[in-house]
């Protein structure tokens, strides 16, 4: 049989918030990097008691060159954000000898959501029924995806 030669695809795009304020630091060389948080949220049905629940899922992120310095700027704790990407494992030695190895979002593109110059919303949101939002055809323009 032929080996079969298979191409890659490693692509994640994620909305959620973030959980942190981002930390910017500079390598040796002088080019910024940005680490950041995000949770995304998962809502699912329980099958034993049909009540609606939500998930949470933490993401580290890392983000590089100007978009870094961007991010430090204008990305705060809660702040609503797209990230576009890849995964990309990393590993090291701690302090005390312990291995650490760690999978991270590399943010090709990071797409802030909130209006520039203003908190993110302190309001509860409305509990969503198990329905799919319906959204008026006249306002599809003003989705951020």
């Amino acid at each position: 049989m032929a080996e079969l030669r298979l191409g890659s695809i490693n692509y994640v795009i994620l909305m959620g918030r973030s959980v942190r304020e981002p930390e910017l630091k500079y390598t040796p060389k002088g080019n910024p990097i940005c680490n950041f948080s995000i949770a995304v949220n998962r809502r699912y049905q329980d099958k034993a008691t049909q009540e609606w629940k939500d998930e949470a899922s933490f993401f580290n992120c890392v983000s590089i060159g100007q978009q870094a310095e961007r991010c430090a700027e204008r990305l705060k704790k809660g702040s609503a954000v797209i990230v576009e990407g890849n995964l990309r494992s990393r590993s090291w030695t701690s302090q005390n000898g312990d291995k650490r190895s760690t999978v991270e979002i590399f943010a090709r593109r990071v797409q802030l959501l909130d209006k520039i110059g203003t908190e993110p919303e302190a309001e509860a949101v409305p509990e969503q029924s198990g329905e799919e939002q319906n959204v008026p055809p006249e306002n599809l323009d003003d989705l951020p995806f």
